[in-house]
């Protein structure tokens, strides 16, 4: 990302007077702190400064953030990702809420002819408990979010672009697949999953230097 003059300044500010508010920066520089409020945002989620309420401003050093940064965006999701716990369409609700206890897992995803069809979750299944729904006669089918509303990622996709997707769609998991062609048309298969205990799993081994 390349900053503009402006954006220079704020930083060299912010670095030799740390902690410091965005109306004192914009003091310093004789703007106002609405002119001044764009460029903050962008530093502040390049990962440039550091925002911190009721404080102010703070310089981040680059060196290790670079690092890290450089190291997600290279690795890709297949090293990481851990097996996937599927079930199929024809199963029922009970065998869908004894499969998320016994592998305890917040996620299961559904899948029919042995491609991705579905996920369902804990909290679907804690709805449908609460209703009226034979547990064990109605297929998972019924409560499952479908394949059009479903994000995924693939084995060669980042571990970065991961992280983004799991943060912005605040989802707990993706089902990692392949796409694969059957006369002509695109099923997904599920070869794994990528959950916020990889990313958590990943960041600890990089704070011990792993």
């Amino acid at each position: 990302m390349e900053l503009n003059a402006r954006q220079y300044k704020i930083l060299d500010i912010v670095k030799n007077n740390q902690p410091i508010t965005g109306e004192e920066i914009a003091q310093k520089l004789n703007l106002t702190r609405a002119t001044l409020r764009p460029d903050l945002s962008i530093l502040t989620m390049s990962g440039l400064l550091e925002a911190r309420p009721r404080v102010g401003y703070f310089y981040v050093d680059k060196g290790f953030t670079n690092i890290t940064g450089d190291y997600l965006k290279k690795l890709k999701v297949g090293e990481v990702k851990s097996l996937p716990i599927v079930i199929t369409e024809g199963q029922s609700i009970y065998e869908a809420i004894v499969t998320l206890f016994l592998e305890d897992v917040g996620t299961i995803y559904v899948v029919k002819d042995g491609f991705l069809s579905g996920v369902v979750s804990r909290k679907d299944l804690l709805k449908t408990t609460m209703g009226k729904a034979n547990l064990e006669t109605t297929p998972v089918d019924v409560v499952m979010t479908r394949l059009s509303h479903i994000i995924f990622v693939e084995e060669d996709s980042s571990v970065y672009e991961a992280i983004k997707k799991i943060i912005n769609y605040q989802v707990d998991s993706l089902p990692v697949v392949k796409k694969v062609i059957v006369d002509g048309k695109e099923y997904l298969e599920v070869v794994g999953r990528f959950t916020k205990t990889n990313i958590a799993k990943l960041f600890l081994e990089l704070a011990e230097g792993k």
